[in-house]
């Protein structure tokens, strides 16, 4: 068995071309990046990466706020904040 072919060859599905929002079933482009992370989880200067539509930003501000997880929101086109090496691709939101 191939386990790299079967993960990322012939037949995978190409990402969007243009980033799209994270909420789950929205396919509306991003204009936010919403930087996170876990305290429990991750080390303080880690930040993971929600992508965010204008409709969907307060709401994945929100979700992450009552969790103590938000940390900032940024333009899109200002790349992530941190250190080098501290940010992590945008991920799918799905609460």
């Amino acid at each position: 068995m191939d386990l790299l072919n079967t993960l990322g060859g012939a037949g995978a599905q190409p990402g969007p071309q243009t980033p799209q929002c994270s909420r789950k079933d929205c396919r509306l482009d991003a204009t936010w990046q919403v930087l996170w992370n876990n305290p429990k989880v991750h080390t303080p200067e880690r930040r993971k990466i929600w992508l965010a539509c204008e409709e969907h930003r307060p709401w994945l501000e929100n979700y992450l706020t009552q969790r103590l997880f938000w940390r900032s929101t940024e333009p899109l086109d200002a790349g992530p904040s941190g250190p080098s090496g501290t940010s992590d691709e945008p991920q799918q939101a799905d609460p």
